[in-house]
């Protein structure tokens, strides 16, 4: 578990590096062009959740994550992990939760920048624990499946904390 704990604490403070950083040097509604048009940083605030549904329902959404956060240390404390594969995959889903839930609670929004237009269409800005919380989920399912299926190679068995 301190191994999770550890990752999802570095997610965690570089998510809020970064935004603090775009808070402080970007201006609101603002891109700064990285590539082309294919990339941009734009700071946007962001009422709700993914693609702004739920917008204005900011305690039912700090509800969300913190029943998802007690859930998740629930199952963990109960259930352990076996992969280090896992390890991070927790972590960063920790990380990423735990990186919006504060934005919510110190700025009442989240501060979202990474801007990307694949295409000629535009997707929905998002942040670091957005891509924390997307990849350790991933990670998580692929544990799971080679678990399930007897996959071989990236999971090593780990011993408990």
């Amino acid at each position: 578990m301190r191994k999770i704990l550890g990752v999802g604490l570095i997610a965690f403070v570089i998510d809020q590096i970064v935004k603090l950083v775009i808070n402080t040097m970007v201006s609101l509604e603002r891109s700064i062009s990285v590539l082309g048009d294919f990339f941009q940083i734009t700071y946007v605030r962001n009422y709700g959740a993914a693609f702004n549904i739920l917008t204005g329902n900011r305690f039912f959404l700090i509800l969300i994550a913190c029943m998802t956060l007690f859930l998740l240390l629930f199952f963990l404390r109960k259930e352990g992990v076996k992969t280090k594969v896992e390890q991070i995959g927790y972590g960063l889903f920790i990380g990423g939760i735990v990186g919006n839930l504060w934005d919510r609670l110190i700025y009442g929004y989240v501060i979202d920048y990474l801007d990307f237009e694949l295409f000629h269409i535009h997707m929905p800005i998002f942040n670091l624990a957005d891509v924390c919380i997307c990849f350790g989920v991933c990670l998580c399912i692929y544990a799971l499946l080679k678990e399930e299926f007897g996959w071989k190679s990236l999971s090593k068995k780990v011993a408990k904390d």
